[in-house]
């Protein structure tokens, strides 16, 4: 055989030999990036199983506004349902369901500047009362702010479930909201707030059997109390913040 022919043999198998080890090396390859996909899958994975653990655990639920709750409410004294001193000459009654956006929205709007002024001032006690009207879940979540509020906590619990309202009657209050709400608001004694539940739901049922003898038939509405009034007497649904100083005024 020519020197020209064994070089040429040389190097087709040499070639051949270079390819089939490439081919070996592109399979190493190939086979390190599925099995680094596979774990990144299983990573994913798990790290989804936590999360969702996580949130579905009624206990550990994020809330908004706690904070800024715990801010409004400092230092203003609580027993049971009503917020203020207890000797304020003029006492203004909320009737209110925890799931009805308007209530949201006064808690959030119109009643701040009153907490903050003639409330801290002593000048007015704010009372909230339940007058459950949205749905089947109203009258539990009421029970559970006055469980709430036999521990001193009861309006921390109600601008606290304000703060976290989902969507209307859409089922979002079931125990576990409510539980992280009582968590939330500062309940200490989270086993006698959850027995207290069922026997605070009678006060439930008269607070909203009273609202329509006030000739209430919508929440909020409100009542005032004051020396210039005449017991109790209804105000409706105020337009403004303005609206209930005037009327605070009157009853003074």
């Amino acid at each position: 055989m020519s020197n020209k022919k064994e070089r040429e043999r040389r190097r087709e198998e040499r070639e051949q030999a270079e390819a089939t080890a490439g081919a070996g090396d592109r399979r190493k390859q190939l086979l390190q990036l599925a099995a680094g996909a596979v774990f990144l899958a299983i990573a994913v994975v798990l790290v989804l199983i936590v999360v969702n653990t996580s949130s579905s655990d009624g206990g550990d639920t994020e809330l908004e506004g706690t904070a800024e709750v715990n801010q409004q409410l400092a230092g203003i004294p609580q027993s049971e349902m009503v917020l203020g001193d207890s000797k304020a000459p003029v006492e203004l009654v909320e009737f209110g369901d925890l799931q009805c956006p308007v209530c949201k929205g006064f808690s959030e709007e119109v009643l701040p500047p009153i907490i903050e002024n003639q409330v801290k001032n002593g000048e007015v006690k704010l009372e909230f009362r339940n007058f459950t009207i949205i749905g089947e879940q109203s009258p539990p979540a009421g029970a559970a702010a006055l469980a709430a509020g036999a521990q001193g906590r009861g309006w921390n619990y109600v601008e606290l479930f304000y703060k976290n309202q989902g969507a209307e009657n859409s089922g979002y209050a079931d125990d576990a909201f409510l539980k992280t709400i009582a968590k939330g608001a500062g309940v200490k004694n989270l086993a006698k707030w959850n027995k207290d539940r069922t026997k605070f739901l009678t006060e439930v049922e008269e607070t909203t059997a009273e609202a329509p003898e006030l000739g209430f038939n919508g929440t909020p509405s409100f009542a005032i109390k004051g020396p210039k009034t005449d017991g109790l007497e209804p105000i409706g649904t105020p337009s403004s913040t303005g609206a209930l100083e005037e009327a605070i005024e009157e009853a003074s």
